[in-house]
Protein backbone atom coordinates (compact mmCIF):
# COMPACT_ATOMS: atom_id res chain seq x y z
CA UNK A 1 0.00 0.00 0.00
CA UNK A 2 1.16 3.81 -0.72
CA UNK A 3 2.53 5.59 1.95
CA UNK A 4 -0.41 8.25 2.42
CA UNK A 5 0.94 11.33 4.64
CA UNK A 6 -2.55 13.36 4.71
CA UNK A 7 -4.05 10.34 5.88
CA UNK A 8 -1.82 9.91 8.34
CA UNK A 9 -1.78 13.93 9.64
CA UNK A 10 -5.95 12.83 10.09
CA UNK A 11 -5.44 9.22 11.67
CA UNK A 12 -3.12 11.28 14.39
CA UNK A 13 -4.57 14.58 14.57
CA UNK A 14 -8.80 13.84 13.75
CA UNK A 15 -8.72 10.58 15.14
CA UNK A 16 -6.28 10.68 18.49
CA UNK A 17 -4.26 12.50 20.62
CA UNK A 18 -0.79 13.31 18.18
CA UNK A 19 2.29 11.60 17.82
CA UNK A 20 4.79 10.40 20.01
CA UNK A 21 8.06 11.46 19.82
CA UNK A 22 11.53 9.39 21.32
CA UNK A 23 11.23 5.42 19.75
CA UNK A 24 7.41 5.65 18.57
CA UNK A 25 7.13 5.54 14.87
CA UNK A 26 3.39 6.79 15.03
CA UNK A 27 3.33 8.58 11.32
CA UNK A 28 5.08 5.75 9.56
CA UNK A 29 2.92 3.30 11.09
CA UNK A 30 0.03 5.54 10.44
CA UNK A 31 0.53 6.66 6.50
CA UNK A 32 1.29 2.82 5.67
CA UNK A 33 -2.58 2.78 6.56
CA UNK A 34 -4.62 5.40 7.88
CA UNK A 35 -7.24 3.62 8.71
CA UNK A 36 -6.16 0.78 9.96
CA UNK A 37 -3.90 1.90 12.10
CA UNK A 38 -6.90 4.40 13.57
CA UNK A 39 -9.36 0.88 13.89
CA UNK A 40 -6.21 -1.17 15.59
CA UNK A 41 -7.29 0.51 19.01
CA UNK A 42 -10.57 -0.08 18.96
CA UNK A 43 -10.09 -4.03 18.53
CA UNK A 44 -7.89 -4.35 21.96
CA UNK A 45 -9.72 -6.36 24.98
CA UNK A 46 -10.23 -3.89 27.60
CA UNK A 47 -8.62 -0.93 25.93
CA UNK A 48 -10.69 1.62 27.34
CA UNK A 49 -10.57 0.10 30.84
CA UNK A 50 -8.50 1.83 33.59
CA UNK A 51 -8.02 -0.26 36.57
CA UNK A 52 -5.02 0.87 38.44
CA UNK A 53 -3.44 0.10 41.81
CA UNK A 54 -4.54 3.08 44.12
CA UNK A 55 -7.43 3.91 42.62
CA UNK A 56 -10.90 3.36 44.34
CA UNK A 57 -14.41 2.93 43.54
CA UNK A 58 -17.21 5.01 44.55
CA UNK A 59 -18.18 3.35 47.61
CA UNK A 60 -14.61 3.39 49.14
CA UNK A 61 -14.68 6.76 48.04
CA UNK A 62 -17.49 7.84 49.44
CA UNK A 63 -16.43 6.10 52.53
CA UNK A 64 -13.29 7.82 53.15
CA UNK A 65 -14.52 10.93 52.09
CA UNK A 66 -17.40 10.40 54.94
CA UNK A 67 -14.47 9.70 57.46
CA UNK A 68 -13.13 12.75 56.60
CA UNK A 69 -16.03 15.11 57.28
CA UNK A 70 -16.19 13.13 60.40
CA UNK A 71 -12.59 14.04 61.44
CA UNK A 72 -13.26 17.42 60.71
CA UNK A 73 -16.24 17.57 62.70
CA UNK A 74 -14.43 16.29 65.53
CA UNK A 75 -11.69 18.53 65.24
CA UNK A 76 -14.09 21.50 64.65
CA UNK A 77 -16.42 20.61 67.97
CA UNK A 78 -12.38 20.73 69.86
CA UNK A 79 -11.15 24.19 68.81
CA UNK A 80 -13.29 25.82 71.11
CA UNK A 81 -11.92 24.43 74.23
CA UNK A 82 -8.56 24.28 72.74
CA UNK A 83 -8.60 27.90 72.23
CA UNK A 84 -10.17 28.69 75.25
CA UNK A 85 -7.37 26.36 77.29
CA UNK A 86 -4.78 28.79 75.32
CA UNK A 87 -6.34 31.94 76.08
CA UNK A 88 -6.57 31.09 79.65
CA UNK A 89 -2.52 30.66 79.45
CA UNK A 90 -1.44 33.40 78.09
CA UNK A 91 0.39 35.86 80.13
CA UNK A 92 -1.82 38.74 78.83
CA UNK A 93 -4.81 36.75 78.30
CA UNK A 94 -4.84 37.75 74.35
CA UNK A 95 -6.43 35.62 72.24
CA UNK A 96 -4.42 33.54 70.12
CA UNK A 97 -4.05 34.26 66.30
CA UNK A 98 -5.74 32.20 63.81
CA UNK A 99 -4.70 29.35 63.00
CA UNK A 100 -4.67 28.77 58.94
CA UNK A 101 -4.62 25.30 59.57
CA UNK A 102 -7.57 24.68 61.12
CA UNK A 103 -10.89 22.70 60.58
CA UNK A 104 -12.30 25.74 58.79
CA UNK A 105 -9.45 26.33 57.13
CA UNK A 106 -9.47 22.68 56.05
CA UNK A 107 -12.73 22.75 55.12
CA UNK A 108 -12.90 25.97 52.69
CA UNK A 109 -9.30 24.41 51.24
CA UNK A 110 -11.41 21.20 50.57
CA UNK A 111 -13.84 22.47 48.36
CA UNK A 112 -10.96 24.76 46.25
CA UNK A 113 -10.30 23.12 42.74
CA UNK A 114 -6.23 23.07 42.13
CA UNK A 115 -5.25 26.18 41.12
CA UNK A 116 -4.06 27.25 37.84
CA UNK A 117 0.51 26.31 38.08
CA UNK A 118 2.27 28.92 36.56
CA UNK A 119 5.65 27.78 35.78
CA UNK A 120 7.33 30.55 34.78
CA UNK A 121 7.25 32.69 37.94
CA UNK A 122 8.14 36.18 37.43
CA UNK A 123 11.05 37.89 39.71
CA UNK A 124 9.95 40.64 40.18
CA UNK A 125 6.35 42.09 41.01
CA UNK A 126 4.51 45.06 41.13
CA UNK A 127 4.49 47.69 43.94
CA UNK A 128 0.77 47.43 45.05
CA UNK A 129 0.89 51.36 46.24
CA UNK A 130 3.19 52.98 43.46
CA UNK A 131 2.95 50.31 40.36
CA UNK A 132 6.55 50.09 40.18
CA UNK A 133 8.79 47.33 39.72
CA UNK A 134 10.29 46.00 43.06
CA UNK A 135 12.07 42.97 44.38
CA UNK A 136 10.25 40.36 46.43
CA UNK A 137 13.81 41.41 48.84
CA UNK A 138 12.99 45.13 48.52
CA UNK A 139 11.01 45.15 51.73
CA UNK A 140 13.87 44.15 53.56
CA UNK A 141 17.28 44.60 52.33
CA UNK A 142 19.65 41.31 53.13
CA UNK A 143 16.73 39.36 54.58
CA UNK A 144 16.40 36.10 52.83
CA UNK A 145 12.07 35.70 52.48
CA UNK A 146 10.94 33.27 54.28
CA UNK A 147 8.93 30.26 52.25
CA UNK A 148 5.77 29.02 53.33
CA UNK A 149 6.07 25.16 54.54
CA UNK A 150 3.85 23.50 51.75
CA UNK A 151 0.00 22.02 53.53
CA UNK A 152 -0.82 18.72 53.50
CA UNK A 153 -3.25 17.82 50.98
CA UNK A 154 -6.00 16.58 52.16
CA UNK A 155 -8.08 13.64 51.03
CA UNK A 156 -10.30 15.17 48.24
CA UNK A 157 -6.61 17.09 47.07
CA UNK A 158 -5.18 13.48 46.90
CA UNK A 159 -8.30 11.82 45.12
CA UNK A 160 -8.74 14.39 42.40
CA UNK A 161 -4.47 14.75 41.19
CA UNK A 162 -4.29 10.61 41.45
CA UNK A 163 -7.91 10.18 39.13
CA UNK A 164 -5.88 13.22 36.40
CA UNK A 165 -2.32 11.50 36.80
CA UNK A 166 -3.78 8.09 35.75
CA UNK A 167 -6.32 9.73 33.32
CA UNK A 168 -3.36 11.82 31.84
CA UNK A 169 -0.73 8.76 31.72
CA UNK A 170 -3.04 6.87 30.05
CA UNK A 171 -3.73 9.37 26.93
CA UNK A 172 0.48 9.77 26.83
CA UNK A 173 0.96 5.92 26.26
CA UNK A 174 -1.79 5.37 23.68
CA UNK A 175 -0.60 4.26 20.50
CA UNK A 176 -2.71 6.65 18.49
CA UNK A 177 -5.01 7.91 21.24
CA UNK A 178 -8.45 7.24 19.51
CA UNK A 179 -9.88 5.42 22.79
CA UNK A 180 -9.21 7.99 24.93
CA UNK A 181 -10.57 10.70 22.83
CA UNK A 182 -13.93 8.71 23.09
CA UNK A 183 -13.89 8.76 26.03
CA UNK A 184 -13.08 12.61 26.69
CA UNK A 185 -16.02 12.99 24.26
CA UNK A 186 -18.48 10.64 25.78
CA UNK A 187 -17.30 11.93 29.34
CA UNK A 188 -18.27 15.63 28.13
CA UNK A 189 -21.78 14.69 26.49
CA UNK A 190 -22.57 13.02 30.10
CA UNK A 191 -20.60 15.46 32.07
CA UNK A 192 -20.53 16.43 35.93
CA UNK A 193 -18.73 18.94 37.58
CA UNK A 194 -16.15 18.94 40.42
CA UNK A 195 -17.47 22.63 41.18
CA UNK A 196 -20.29 20.66 42.85
CA UNK A 197 -18.55 19.79 46.17
CA UNK A 198 -15.69 18.12 47.73
CA UNK A 199 -17.57 14.33 47.21
CA UNK A 200 -18.42 15.27 43.61
CA UNK A 201 -14.56 16.35 43.35
CA UNK A 202 -14.21 12.88 44.61
CA UNK A 203 -15.99 10.75 42.63
CA UNK A 204 -15.23 12.75 39.21
CA UNK A 205 -12.76 10.26 38.33
CA UNK A 206 -14.36 7.03 39.35
CA UNK A 207 -17.39 8.16 37.03
CA UNK A 208 -15.81 8.16 34.46
CA UNK A 209 -13.99 5.17 35.23
CA UNK A 210 -17.13 3.27 35.86
CA UNK A 211 -19.95 4.55 33.97
CA UNK A 212 -18.23 5.91 30.91
CA UNK A 213 -15.39 4.02 29.78
CA UNK A 214 -16.88 0.37 29.94
CA UNK A 215 -19.44 0.88 27.60
CA UNK A 216 -17.50 3.62 24.92
CA UNK A 217 -17.49 1.01 22.59
CA UNK A 218 -20.45 -1.28 23.89
CA UNK A 219 -24.14 -0.29 24.03
CA UNK A 220 -25.49 3.04 24.73
CA UNK A 221 -28.50 2.19 26.67
CA UNK A 222 -25.96 0.82 28.86
CA UNK A 223 -23.88 3.68 29.02
CA UNK A 224 -26.82 5.71 29.68
CA UNK A 225 -27.97 3.40 32.40
CA UNK A 226 -24.99 3.18 34.24
CA UNK A 227 -24.77 7.04 34.16
CA UNK A 228 -27.81 8.09 35.27
CA UNK A 229 -28.01 5.89 38.23
CA UNK A 230 -24.27 6.94 39.24
CA UNK A 231 -24.35 8.39 42.47
CA UNK A 232 -21.88 10.88 41.26
CA UNK A 233 -24.48 11.67 38.69
CA UNK A 234 -27.64 11.48 40.80
CA UNK A 235 -25.87 14.15 43.54
CA UNK A 236 -24.76 16.29 40.23
CA UNK A 237 -28.42 16.69 39.64
CA UNK A 238 -29.81 16.69 42.71
CA UNK A 239 -32.28 13.42 42.10
CA UNK A 240 -31.60 12.43 45.85
CA UNK A 241 -33.58 15.75 46.62
CA UNK A 242 -36.74 14.22 44.21
CA UNK A 243 -39.75 13.05 45.98
CA UNK A 244 -42.91 11.81 44.60
CA UNK A 245 -45.80 13.98 45.31
CA UNK A 246 -47.66 11.33 46.26
CA UNK A 247 -45.00 8.80 47.83
CA UNK A 248 -45.18 8.36 51.32
CA UNK A 249 -42.26 10.98 51.99
CA UNK A 250 -43.51 13.42 49.72
CA UNK A 251 -46.60 13.35 51.79
CA UNK A 252 -45.35 13.07 54.97
CA UNK A 253 -42.26 15.77 54.42
CA UNK A 254 -44.23 18.22 52.66
CA UNK A 255 -41.58 17.89 49.50
CA UNK A 256 -42.28 17.07 45.50
CA UNK A 257 -40.07 16.35 42.82
CA UNK A 258 -37.14 17.77 41.38
CA UNK A 259 -36.89 17.75 37.49
CA UNK A 260 -33.14 18.36 37.34
CA UNK A 261 -32.18 14.96 36.63
CA UNK A 262 -34.94 14.61 33.94
CA UNK A 263 -34.67 17.46 32.07
CA UNK A 264 -30.70 17.24 31.03
CA UNK A 265 -31.38 12.79 30.34
CA UNK A 266 -33.56 14.60 27.51
CA UNK A 267 -32.44 17.87 26.95
CA UNK A 268 -28.73 16.78 26.71
CA UNK A 269 -27.90 12.92 27.04
CA UNK A 270 -30.65 11.76 24.65
CA UNK A 271 -33.48 13.48 22.51
CA UNK A 272 -31.63 16.82 22.56
CA UNK A 273 -33.51 20.39 21.85
CA UNK A 274 -36.74 19.87 19.50
CA UNK A 275 -36.05 16.34 20.09
CA UNK A 276 -39.68 16.26 20.34
CA UNK A 277 -40.51 16.16 23.91
CA UNK A 278 -42.79 18.91 26.23
CA UNK A 279 -42.31 19.68 29.70
CA UNK A 280 -45.53 17.35 30.48
CA UNK A 281 -42.85 14.89 29.39
CA UNK A 282 -40.11 16.25 31.60
CA UNK A 283 -42.42 16.25 34.62
CA UNK A 284 -43.40 12.68 33.45
CA UNK A 285 -39.67 11.40 33.84
CA UNK A 286 -38.88 13.32 37.11
CA UNK A 287 -41.71 11.07 38.91
CA UNK A 288 -40.80 7.92 37.26
CA UNK A 289 -37.00 8.42 38.59
CA UNK A 290 -38.14 9.38 41.77
CA UNK A 291 -36.49 6.65 44.45
CA UNK A 292 -32.92 6.77 42.22
CA UNK A 293 -31.06 7.78 44.74
CA UNK A 294 -27.33 6.72 46.79
CA UNK A 295 -27.10 5.85 50.39
CA UNK A 296 -25.40 8.34 52.32
CA UNK A 297 -23.05 8.26 55.59
CA UNK A 298 -25.91 7.26 57.76
CA UNK A 299 -25.51 3.37 56.29
CA UNK A 300 -29.29 3.49 55.99
CA UNK A 301 -29.93 2.78 52.34
CA UNK A 302 -26.55 0.23 52.75
CA UNK A 303 -23.15 0.85 52.26
CA UNK A 304 -22.22 4.42 51.68
CA UNK A 305 -22.05 5.40 47.74
CA UNK A 306 -24.23 2.81 46.34
CA UNK A 307 -26.60 3.36 44.12
CA UNK A 308 -29.81 2.71 45.91
CA UNK A 309 -33.72 2.86 45.08
CA UNK A 310 -36.26 4.19 47.83
CA UNK A 311 -39.44 2.91 47.24
CA UNK A 312 -40.74 5.45 50.01
CA UNK A 313 -39.66 8.07 47.48
CA UNK A 314 -40.84 6.93 44.64
CA UNK A 315 -44.26 8.13 42.95
CA UNK A 316 -46.60 5.49 42.78
CA UNK A 317 -48.93 4.72 39.60
CA UNK A 318 -48.54 4.11 35.86
CA UNK A 319 -47.33 7.24 34.12
CA UNK A 320 -47.46 8.40 30.58
CA UNK A 321 -44.24 9.60 28.60
CA UNK A 322 -43.53 10.30 24.63
CA UNK A 323 -47.02 8.54 23.74
CA UNK A 324 -46.60 5.69 26.07
CA UNK A 325 -47.83 4.29 29.03
CA UNK A 326 -45.36 2.76 31.81
CA UNK A 327 -47.02 0.65 34.62
CA UNK A 328 -44.27 -1.18 35.86
CA UNK A 329 -43.40 -1.02 39.97
CA UNK A 330 -40.32 1.19 41.36
CA UNK A 331 -37.29 0.78 39.85
CA UNK A 332 -38.09 -0.68 36.97
CA UNK A 333 -40.37 1.72 35.28
CA UNK A 334 -37.53 3.88 35.17
CA UNK A 335 -35.11 1.32 33.50
CA UNK A 336 -37.72 0.66 31.04
CA UNK A 337 -38.43 4.52 30.10
CA UNK A 338 -34.68 4.83 29.78
CA UNK A 339 -34.33 1.56 26.84
CA UNK A 340 -37.24 3.62 25.47
CA UNK A 341 -35.51 7.08 25.34
CA UNK A 342 -31.77 5.59 24.36
CA UNK A 343 -34.13 3.89 21.19
CA UNK A 344 -35.72 6.68 20.13
CA UNK A 345 -35.14 8.40 17.01
CA UNK A 346 -34.29 11.85 17.81
CA UNK A 347 -31.64 10.00 20.41
CA UNK A 348 -30.01 8.68 17.47
CA UNK A 349 -30.16 11.93 15.33
CA UNK A 350 -29.21 13.84 18.45
CA UNK A 351 -26.39 11.54 18.90
CA UNK A 352 -25.11 11.23 15.49
CA UNK A 353 -24.93 15.16 14.90
CA UNK A 354 -22.55 15.82 18.04
CA UNK A 355 -20.44 12.47 17.15
CA UNK A 356 -19.69 14.26 13.89
CA UNK A 357 -19.40 17.44 15.14
CA UNK A 358 -16.74 16.75 17.46
CA UNK A 359 -14.66 14.30 14.67
CA UNK A 360 -15.15 16.01 11.42
CA UNK A 361 -16.49 19.51 11.24
CA UNK A 362 -18.49 21.83 12.98
CA UNK A 363 -21.24 21.42 10.48
CA UNK A 364 -20.93 17.78 9.18
CA UNK A 365 -22.27 17.07 6.28
CA UNK A 366 -26.76 15.33 6.03
CA UNK A 367 -24.73 12.90 4.57
CA UNK A 368 -22.59 11.94 6.89
CA UNK A 369 -25.14 12.57 10.08
CA UNK A 370 -27.85 10.44 8.17
CA UNK A 371 -24.96 7.33 7.96
CA UNK A 372 -24.36 7.38 11.09
CA UNK A 373 -28.15 7.56 12.58
CA UNK A 374 -28.86 4.90 10.51
CA UNK A 375 -26.46 2.70 12.04
CA UNK A 376 -27.29 4.17 15.69
CA UNK A 377 -30.49 2.70 15.00
CA UNK A 378 -29.83 -0.44 12.92
CA UNK A 379 -27.98 -1.86 15.68
CA UNK A 380 -29.19 -0.82 19.00
CA UNK A 381 -27.61 1.43 19.57
CA UNK A 382 -24.18 -0.25 19.28
CA UNK A 383 -21.14 2.60 19.83
CA UNK A 384 -18.43 0.55 17.91
CA UNK A 385 -20.33 0.47 15.20
CA UNK A 386 -21.43 4.10 14.66
CA UNK A 387 -17.26 4.50 15.63
CA UNK A 388 -16.51 2.42 13.02
CA UNK A 389 -18.62 4.04 10.38
CA UNK A 390 -17.36 7.54 11.12
CA UNK A 391 -13.55 6.13 10.20
CA UNK A 392 -14.77 4.10 7.17
CA UNK A 393 -16.55 7.30 5.87
CA UNK A 394 -15.28 9.47 3.18
CA UNK A 395 -16.01 12.74 4.50
CA UNK A 396 -13.84 11.78 7.75
CA UNK A 397 -11.10 12.16 5.10
CA UNK A 398 -11.53 14.47 2.74
CA UNK A 399 -12.93 16.97 5.24
CA UNK A 400 -10.19 20.08 5.86
CA UNK A 401 -8.29 20.32 8.70
CA UNK A 402 -9.98 23.13 10.14
CA UNK A 403 -11.05 21.93 13.61
CA UNK A 404 -8.90 23.39 16.49
CA UNK A 405 -7.78 20.66 18.92
CA UNK A 406 -9.32 21.64 22.22
CA UNK A 407 -7.20 22.20 25.37
CA UNK A 408 -6.75 19.36 26.59
CA UNK A 409 -5.93 17.70 23.29
CA UNK A 410 -3.74 20.31 22.87
CA UNK A 411 -1.67 19.73 26.50
CA UNK A 412 -1.84 15.87 25.91
CA UNK A 413 -0.68 15.76 22.11
CA UNK A 414 2.15 18.45 23.53
CA UNK A 415 3.34 15.74 26.21
CA UNK A 416 3.28 12.74 23.81
CA UNK A 417 5.28 14.61 21.15
CA UNK A 418 8.17 15.38 23.83
CA UNK A 419 7.39 11.74 25.15
CA UNK A 420 7.27 12.96 28.82
CA UNK A 421 5.57 10.92 31.32
CA UNK A 422 3.42 12.97 33.81
CA UNK A 423 4.58 11.79 37.15
CA UNK A 424 2.16 14.67 38.90
CA UNK A 425 -0.57 16.51 37.16
CA UNK A 426 -0.02 20.02 38.14
CA UNK A 427 1.08 21.25 35.01
CA UNK A 428 -1.40 20.00 32.92
CA UNK A 429 -3.93 21.20 35.45
CA UNK A 430 -2.99 24.74 35.70
CA UNK A 431 -2.66 24.85 31.72
CA UNK A 432 -6.23 23.42 31.31
CA UNK A 433 -7.53 26.15 33.56
CA UNK A 434 -5.24 28.86 31.92
CA UNK A 435 -7.10 27.45 29.03
CA UNK A 436 -10.83 27.56 29.93
CA UNK A 437 -11.12 23.66 30.24
CA UNK A 438 -10.38 22.77 33.50
CA UNK A 439 -10.48 18.69 33.98
CA UNK A 440 -13.98 17.72 34.59
CA UNK A 441 -15.16 21.14 35.74
CA UNK A 442 -17.78 22.53 32.73
CA UNK A 443 -19.70 25.83 32.36
CA UNK A 444 -22.68 23.89 32.85
CA UNK A 445 -24.34 20.31 32.14
CA UNK A 446 -24.12 20.81 28.70
CA UNK A 447 -20.38 20.35 28.83
CA UNK A 448 -17.44 22.33 27.02
CA UNK A 449 -18.60 23.50 23.94
CA UNK A 450 -17.08 21.78 20.34
CA UNK A 451 -16.94 24.40 17.98
CA UNK A 452 -14.13 26.46 16.76
CA UNK A 453 -15.39 29.82 18.20
CA UNK A 454 -15.64 28.78 21.49
CA UNK A 455 -11.44 28.24 21.24
CA UNK A 456 -10.00 30.29 18.61
CA UNK A 457 -10.64 33.98 20.06
CA UNK A 458 -7.64 35.74 19.61
CA UNK A 459 -7.23 36.13 23.68
CA UNK A 460 -7.38 32.33 23.54
CA UNK A 461 -4.51 31.69 20.99
CA UNK A 462 -2.70 34.10 22.89
CA UNK A 463 -2.86 32.09 25.74
CA UNK A 464 -1.72 28.79 23.98
CA UNK A 465 1.40 30.88 22.73
CA UNK A 466 2.45 31.44 26.19
CA UNK A 467 2.02 27.75 26.86
CA UNK A 468 3.90 27.08 23.67
CA UNK A 469 6.79 28.88 24.28
CA UNK A 470 6.71 27.83 28.05
CA UNK A 471 6.74 24.41 27.20
CA UNK A 472 9.61 25.15 25.04
CA UNK A 473 11.49 27.16 26.88
CA UNK A 474 11.35 23.85 29.36
CA UNK A 475 12.47 21.33 27.15
CA UNK A 476 15.45 23.96 25.99
CA UNK A 477 17.65 22.17 23.90
CA UNK A 478 16.67 18.67 24.21
CA UNK A 479 14.99 18.55 20.94
CA UNK A 480 15.49 19.46 17.19
CA UNK A 481 12.27 20.94 16.37
CA UNK A 482 12.98 20.13 12.62
CA UNK A 483 12.87 16.82 13.66
CA UNK A 484 10.20 16.74 15.85
CA UNK A 485 8.06 18.52 12.72
CA UNK A 486 8.69 15.03 10.78
CA UNK A 487 7.13 12.89 13.90
CA UNK A 488 3.92 15.12 13.79
CA UNK A 489 3.36 15.75 9.95
CA UNK A 490 6.27 13.95 7.96
CA UNK A 491 5.73 14.85 4.39
CA UNK A 492 2.18 16.63 5.18
CA UNK A 493 3.98 19.41 6.59
CA UNK A 494 3.54 22.41 4.66
CA UNK A 495 6.53 24.39 2.98
CA UNK A 496 5.25 27.84 5.02
CA UNK A 497 5.90 25.63 8.51
CA UNK A 498 9.22 23.82 7.08
CA UNK A 499 10.64 27.33 6.80
CA UNK A 500 9.11 29.26 9.42
CA UNK A 501 10.58 26.47 11.80
CA UNK A 502 14.39 27.13 10.26
CA UNK A 503 14.41 30.70 10.45
CA UNK A 504 13.78 30.61 14.07
CA UNK A 505 16.04 32.73 15.89
CA UNK A 506 16.52 29.52 18.36
CA UNK A 507 15.50 26.10 19.16
CA UNK A 508 13.06 27.35 21.90
CA UNK A 509 11.72 29.60 19.17
CA UNK A 510 11.37 26.97 16.50
CA UNK A 511 9.39 24.60 18.88
CA UNK A 512 7.14 27.14 20.39
CA UNK A 513 6.23 27.95 15.99
CA UNK A 514 6.03 24.10 15.94
CA UNK A 515 3.79 23.91 18.60
CA UNK A 516 1.54 26.83 17.14
CA UNK A 517 1.58 25.37 13.78
CA UNK A 518 -1.60 24.07 11.74
CA UNK A 519 0.03 20.67 11.20
CA UNK A 520 0.06 20.80 15.21
CA UNK A 521 -3.35 22.68 16.24
CA UNK A 522 -5.91 21.75 13.45
CA UNK A 523 -7.44 18.47 13.45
Amino acid sequence: MARDPQGALIALNRFGLGARGGAASDFSSAASDPRGFVKAELFRPNVALLDLPGLQTTPELAKAFFEFQAQQDRERAAAPKVADAMASASPDNKPPQANMESPEAAKMDAAKPDAPINDAKPATQPNAVSGTVMSPDAAKPNAVPAKEPPQPLNIIQKTFRAEALARLQRANIAESGFVERLVAFWSNHFCISANKAGLERMWCGSFEREAIRPHVLGRFGDMLKAVEQHPAMIFFLDNQQSMGPASRAGINRGKGINENLAREIMELHTLGVGGGYSQEDVTSLARIITGWTFSGRNGRLGPPGHFAFVPNFHEPGAHGLLGKTYSEEGLAQGEAALADIARHPSTAKFIAIKFARHFVADDPSPALVTNLENVFRKTDGDLKAMTLALVDSEEAWRAPMTKLRMPYEFLVASGRLIARMPEEPLRYLGGLNTLGQPLWTPPGPNGFPDTNAAWAAPENMKLRLDISANIATRVGDAFDPRALLDVVAGEAASTETRQTIERAESKQQAMALLLMSPEFQRR
